[in-house]
């Protein structure tokens, strides 16, 4: 499976909501590293850390597909 097509596959309710949460936490530490005020060193640094993590949690919660298959591999 390409990723177009995992992109385009049902994903699971589960990560329906950690992309969610991903999506919620890339756009606080957007906001963070936005500020228009001058902020401490180490909260920009956090900011940072926090939109890359947002963003890597719903980039992978995207990709997760629902598997269909009834095969059982042993």
């Amino acid at each position: 499976m390409n990723v177009i097509k995992r992109a385009k596959a049902p994903t699971p309710k589960f990560f329906k909501v950690l992309r969610n949460i991903g999506l919620a936490l890339a756009a606080v530490g957007g906001t963070i590293l936005a500020a228009p005020v001058v902020l401490p060193v180490g909260i920009v640094s956090i900011g940072g850390y926090i939109a890359v993590a947002g963003g890597i949690i719903s980039a992978v919660s995207q990709l997760t597909t629902i598997n269909d298959s009834k095969t059982n591999a042993v």
